[in-house]
C-alpha cells in the first residue's frame, strides 16, 4: 500500500514537470516552442532510459569485476538477488576511497551494483551486505529509472530557462514578446521548481529504499551501522561537485559531494541521522537484530 502511495506521488511530480516543461515551450515559442519541448523531452527521456547506467558508471570510472577478484561480494549479491527472486545484475567496482555505492540500470534485468574501494575496506560483511539490500531495493523499486527522468526533465525546465535569456525579450509595445518581469521570475522559479521536485523524489526513495533494503537482508542495524561510517568517510573525502559526477550524484547511497551551507537545502539525500534513526526503528518493530553467519 505504501508503495503503491510513492507510486502515485512520483507519477504526479512527474506529469508536474512534464507540464512544466510544456508550458515553458508554449510561452517561449508558441506552437513552435511547444512542439520542440515535446520532442525534447521524449529525446531526452529516452537517452535517460538507455544510457543512464553508462554515464553513472563512467562518471565514478567503476569497471566490471570477477568473482575471482572479490568473491565475498558476488557471494553477497547472488545470496540476496537469489532470495528476491530476481536476477544477478553485473558487478562494478569503482577506484574511489571515498565509502559510497549506487545501483544502475531501467529494470533488474538490465541492473548493474557498483561499490567503491572504500566502502570495500570500511565495511565489514553484515555491513556490505546491508548496504546491497539497499542498492537492490532501489533497482527492484524501479527507482533507478524514475529518478533518472527526473533528473533529465529537470535539466530541461533548467535549460528552458537558460534559453530564454538569448531571446529577445519584446518591448512594451510588443504585445506578443515576453514580459521581462514574468521573464525573470521564470529565469530564477523554472530551475528552482524542477529541483525541488527532482530532491522530493530522490529523498523519499532513498527512505524507501533503506526500509525494502532492510526487510530483504533481515537485518535494519547493519545498514544503520554501515550508514554511519559512510556519512563519516564521505565527508572526509568529498569528490568534486563537477562533470557527470554532479549528475550522477542523486544515485549514491550517501552524497558523496561536499555539503554544508545552502547546499543542504537542495541535497538530493534525506539526513543521514533521520535515515538511521528510522533504521533503528524499524528494528525495535521487527525484533530483527544482527544476522548469524554460519559460513
Amino acid at each position: 500500500m505504501h508503495s503503491h502511495h510513492n507510486g502515485l506521488k512520483t507519477a504526479a511530480l512527474l506529469g508536474l514537470l512534464t507540464a512544466m516543461i510544456l508550458a515553458v515551450g508554449y510561452w517561449l515559442g508558441g506552437s513552435g516552442g511547444l512542439v520542440f519541448a515535446v520532442v525534447l523531452s521524449l529525446a531526452m527521456n529516452a537517452g535517460t532510459y538507455f544510457f543512464s547506467d553508462k554515464l553513472a558508471l563512467r562518471a565514478m570510472r567503476a569497471r566490471p569485476v570477477t568473482e575471482a577478484e572479490f568473491p565475498a561480494l558476488y557471494q553477497i549479491v547472488r545470496e540476496l538477488a537469489t532470495d528476491a527472486g530476481q536476477p544477478m545484475p553485473r558487478l562494478y567496482v569503482s577506484p574511489a576511497l571515498q565509502p559510497n555505492a549506487f545501483a544502475t540500470g531501467r529494470n533488474p534485468r538490465n541492473a548493474a551494483v557498483a561499490v567503491t574501494v572504500g566502502i570495500t575496506q570500511l565495511l565489514d560483511r553484515r555491513e556490505l551486505r546491508g548496504v546491497i539490500g539497499h542498492e537492490l531495493s532501489h533497482v527492484y523499486n524501479r527507482d533507478i529509472l524514475i529518478s533518472s527522468v527526473a533528473a533529465a526533465l529537470a535539466g530541461i525546465v533548467t535549460m528552458a530557462a537558460q534559453l530564454a535569456i538569448f531571446l529577445p525579450l519584446g518591448g512594451s509595445d510588443d504585445d506578443d514578446g515576453p514580459n521581462p518581469a514574468a521573464l525573470l521570475l521564470m529565469l530564477i522559479l523554472g530551475p528552482l521548481a524542477a529541483s525541488i521536485i527532482q530532491l522530493a523524489i530522490s529523498r523519499n526513495r532513498e527512505y524507501q529504499a533503506d526500509a525494502s533494503g532492510a526487510t530483504l537482508t533481515r537485518d535494519p542495524l547493519a545498514l544503520a551501522s554501515a550508514l554511519e561510517k559512510i556519512q563519516y568517510g564521505a565527508q572526509r573525502m568529498p569528490l568534486p561537485a563537477e562533470g557527470q559526477l554532479a549528475t550522477s550524484a542523486h544515485l549514491m547511497i550517501a552524497n558523496p559531494l561536499r555539503s554544508g551551507g545552502i547546499a543542504g537545502l537542495f541535497s538530493t539525500h534525506p539526513p543521514m541521522a533521520e535515515r538511521i534513526k528510522r533504521l533503528h526503528q524499524l528494528a525495535a518493530i521487527t525484533g530483527n537484530g544482527p544476522v548469524q553467519f554460519q559460513r
